[in-house]
């Protein structure tokens, strides 16, 4: 099983933990600088000058000493210089390397930092994507707790930031939703006034009454729309009388298509009111992937940046760009949501092309729904956040 947790590695409660250790036989800053201080650096030092110098990607294993392990597995980081010099392949073999250690030692939990990602600069969304592919790779043969521990100031500093609006964001939206459909109802006691009379039938003239307005006001919104495009100005310059009417549309009125701010007076408004039209006819029948690779391009984006932020692989990833009629699980869509840095539109309209929507009714929903919506594309935060709320880590299958 793999969790990932917010929390210090030395403070963990497991049989093992990994160090992010240096070639040479020194200890530097960052997660290896806090695991010599707290086992006893003398004692830790002295050990590794007995190993002498050991290349990137290569582990080796140590007593604990002063912390309360078995064992601590020392994984040799690679210095991050360009990701074409070899990088991958030596931060690759310090997970592999590290598990199968473990395993021979006959350690049942351990924890890894995300190694590389500190003071030997390797890329946070990369990092974390080949640490999570990997210990997934090692987990589909073997038992064992894995876990990711996430601890910077950064981190902890972004958690604190975000904890009491995601926190009244869950409140607001999850517990009414379940109370009204586990319940059928919301919040009852609160919203009948005391001494309430009977309620009286409503006479049919009403009702028929009640259906004319919501039909009229259906017909005018309806209506809207087709006015603003068949009252556009001409090549001339002139307004027909219903386009000049359209002016004292008010907010209710408006176009929920799209995000422009939409001012009929505005020749480049409308038109770019019209071209963001065009765009979603033209997309109207993309399936999941080919809409997704329309909005990778569109962003300037690469796949290559999309599907590492998003913790996916890249075997998964190649599969839903080569398959139009590729179908993803909700996690995964969701996942490629935030590596795509879409807006909370475009991610309603890549998920509906799945046959999906945010629940409000769905913990795991809502809280990738709270990111997006706000547009904090951190898949680290949004893991740790899962797990803190008792969700499930991200694991392909």
């Amino acid at each position: 099983m793999l969790k990932i947790v917010r929390n210090d590695l030395i403070k963990m409660e497991c049989e093992a933990i990994v160090n992010t250790a240096n070639s040479e036989p020194v200890y530097s800053s960052g997660v290896d600088s806090a695991v010599y201080e707290a086992a006893g650096a003398e004692q830790l030092l002295e050990a590794r000058r007995k190993i002498g110098r050991v290349e990137e990607g290569e582990v080796f294993v140590t007593d604990a000493y002063r912390l309360p392990f078995k064992k601590i597995i020392h994984a040799v980081s690679p210095l991050y210089i360009d990701g074409r010099s070899g990088e991958e392949d030596k931060l690759r073999a310090c997970y592999t390397k590290s598990l199968h250690m473990a395993a021979a030692l006959d350690i049942k939990s351990i924890a890894f930092p995300i190694i590389a990602t500190g003071s030997f600069g390797y890329p946070i969304e990369q990092g974390m994507s080949i640490a999570i592919e990997e210990i997934n790779s090692f987990l589909a043969e073997r038992d064992m707790l894995v876990y990711l521990v996430v601890f910077d100031k950064n981190a902890t500093d972004e958690g604190r930031k975000y904890k009491p609006n995601l926190e009244s964001f869950i409140e607001n939206h999850y517990v009414a939703e379940r109370m009204a459909a586990e319940y059928g109802y919301r919040n009852i006691e609160a919203s009948i006034p005391a001494n309430i009379p009977e309620p009286m039938p409503m006479p049919m003239p009403v009702m028929a009454r009640e259906s004319r307005a919501v039909e009229a006001v259906s017909k005018k919104k309806s209506d809207n729309l087709f006015t603003r495009m068949l009252s556009a100005p001409s090549k001339s310059g002139a307004r027909s009388q219903p386009y000049r009417e359209a002016n004292e549309d008010t907010l209710e009125d408006k176009l929920e298509l799209s995000r422009v701010e939409f001012d009929p007076n505005d020749d480049d408004s409308f038109y770019e009111l019209e071209e963001k039209l065009n765009t979603r006819l033209k997309h109207i029948k993309d399936s999941f992937s080919d809409y997704l690779m329309y909005l990778i391009e569109s962003r300037g984006m690469t796949p290559f940046e999309v599907y590492t932020n998003s913790v996916v692989t890249k075997k998964l990833f190649s599969k839903i760009k080569t398959n139009p009629e590729y179908h993803p699980s909700k996690e995964i869509a969701l996942r490629l949501c935030v590596g795509a840095r879409l807006n909370i539109d475009d991610s309603k309209d890549l998920l509906s092309r799945a046959g999906y929507t945010f629940s409000p009714c769905e913990l795991y929903d809502l809280i990738f729904e709270f990111f997006i919506e706000n547009e904090i594309f951190d898949i680290v935060e949004i893991a740790i956040q899962l797990e803190e709320h008792g969700l499930p880590s991200f694991i392909d299958v």
